[in-house]
């Protein structure tokens, strides 16, 4: 019979052997010839793909820059896994060249209302795991609200490591008929395989101000087993005016093959400011 635990753990052990060949994680896969923007403030740009080359400028959040080639180079730092880019980018009148490295570019960025709001990986923690008391490393994301060159606010959560971050997406929602809530952020960072937990993160924004809700969290393991998390805000169905209600269901085979489910649920209250469970 497996568990949620049983599930993750395993997704771990694929984790840590995958780290043995060290590789890009694709949440920092960026095309060539396109665009994108920096989520790292004074990002630094170099003559070389490398940490040691020379330093030619420094570039602040939010700046666009077109990306000219991906290279091969891998850097890891932290838990964060990438490829180096040249880029291009305006500076004055002049088109400016260098490399810098993919992690400090944002994962999704998106503009609505007037704000810039970009998603990206901030930093490296360590963590002990209350289970087993091991030290481990901790991928913190973040997404941050920009208003011309100005950060308005940033919030900051726990995100995938390794396998989990074979893919990312960042949209914008509605306010989801949330009282004075302006628009609804969602993050998602997820894995390509079974046992391999995927993370979505809301964030509410309101008089510039960004509000993160619990994170939630999905993964399965073939048919024989899957734990599924979300939200049912007012607009959905089943929704009731100014609650967030999570849903959590949970399936798993036993030894002859039969299905055994698992529900439970919370209400959050929304009172037009901060949410608190009921």
């Amino acid at each position: 019979m497996k568990s949620l635990f049983t599930v993750l753990f395993l997704g771990f052990l694929q984790f840590f052997s995958a780290q043995e060949e060290e590789y890009p994680y694709g949440v920092f896969n960026f095309q060539e010839n396109k665009t994108q923007k920096i989520f790292t403030d004074w990002t630094r740009v170099r003559q070389e793909p490398k940490v040691d080359a020379q330093i030619l400028d420094s570039l602040q959040t939010n700046q666009q820059i077109l990306i000219v080639k991906k290279e091969e180079i891998v850097l890891k730092l932290g838990e964060r896994s990438s490829n180096w880019y040249k880029i291009s980018y305006q500076k004055g009148e002049q088109v400016a060249e260098g490399y810098i490295w993919g992690g400090n570019l944002c994962v999704g960025y998106r503009n609505k209302n007037g704000y810039d709001f970009l998603f990206g990986l901030s930093k490296t923690e360590n963590r002990k795991d209350k289970r087993s008391g091991e030290n481990f490393k901790q991928n913190i994301a973040s997404i941050k609200v920009l208003e011309g060159n100005t950060l308005l606010d940033e919030v900051f959560f726990n995100t995938g490591r390794g396998e989990e971050l074979s893919y990312g997406t960042f949209t914008v929602e509605s306010n989801h008929k949330l009282q004075n809530v302006e628009l609804t952020l969602k993050s998602v960072v997820s894995g390509e395989a079974c046992g391999i937990a995927s993370y979505d993160q809301y964030v509410l924004f309101k008089d510039k101000k960004l509000i993160a809700l619990p994170q939630l969290m999905n993964v399965g393991d073939a048919d024989v087993y899957y734990h599924s998390e979300n939200f049912i805000f007012p607009n959905d169905k089943g929704g009731s005016p100014n609650t967030i209600i999570f849903k959590m269901e949970e399936m798993e085979k036993d030894e002859k093959d039969r299905e055994k489910k698992k529900y439970s649920s919370k209400t959050y209250l929304w009172n037009g400011t901060s949410y608190q469970l009921k």
